[in-house]
């Protein structure tokens, strides 16, 4: 699956999708594909990613308190 950075727009191959769904973690590991092949793995915090369109990721990937009330 992949996810862009906000800063840049760059496209991010996550290599653990369990990783990324699961709001208890806040880093999913992926690979940045920037130039003519990908670049080695490295973490990315998921506050730093959007889908490639720009919206950001569901609040229930990223916060494990989503359902409560405020």
């Amino acid at each position: 699956m992949f996810v862009a950075e906000k800063a840049t727009g760059h496209l991010i191959e996550v290599l653990d999708t369990a990783a990324l769904f699961d709001p208890h973690l806040d880093s999913v590991k992926g690979s940045l594909h920037y130039g003519e092949e990908a670049q080695d793995p490295e973490f990315y915090r998921k506050s730093e990613l959007v889908f490639p369109s720009g919206e950001a990721l569901p609040v229930c990937w990223t916060n494990p308190d989503y359902r409560r009330k405020k």
